[in-house]
């Protein structure tokens, strides 16, 4: 099992970010196609078709989130800046070595995704079911 770990500099402040990783508003706007919370766990959907449960474990508002991701476990670290933004912390743990560079690919698309998506107000995903990561689009 081996760990990723990427950081990601925004200009929004961490309640916005917190409220894009915590609602399923925000959630939607970055990261699945849709997605519904029932008590501690997500239901999400993303554009192949492909569905997952997963638990939330820990949420410390404006600070943390963690959460169990593909029997993976998921942390988001926050760091207020004094200039308003944001430094976040990205940390997969416990992901299969076989799974590792898909995983680690994965996870710019969705940080870069947030960062436009929070910063900019722009969804780069095309939301299009037949041009999927499956297909080798990286605008998934």
């Amino acid at each position: 099992m081996k760990t990723i770990t990427w950081k990601l500099h925004l200009k929004s402040d961490p309640n916005s970010v917190f409220n894009f990783l915590t609602t399923s508003s925000g959630r939607s706007k970055f990261w699945c196609e849709n997605e519904v919370e029932k008590g501690n766990i997500i239901q999400f959907l993303f554009p192949n078709g492909q569905t997952y449960d997963s638990q939330i474990i820990k949420i410390t508002p404006n600070k943390e989130f963690h959460l169990d991701y593909f029997n993976s476990l998921v942390k988001f670290l926050l760091i207020p800046l004094e200039n308003g933004g944001t430094d976040l912390t990205l940390i997969n743990e416990n992901v299969p070595e076989s799974e590792f560079c898909e995983t680690k690919a994965g996870w710019v698309s969705v940080l870069m995704n947030l960062k436009a998506t929070a910063d900019f107000q722009c969804d780069l995903r095309n939301h299009n079911p037949g041009k999927t990561w499956d297909q080798g689009y990286a605008d998934n």
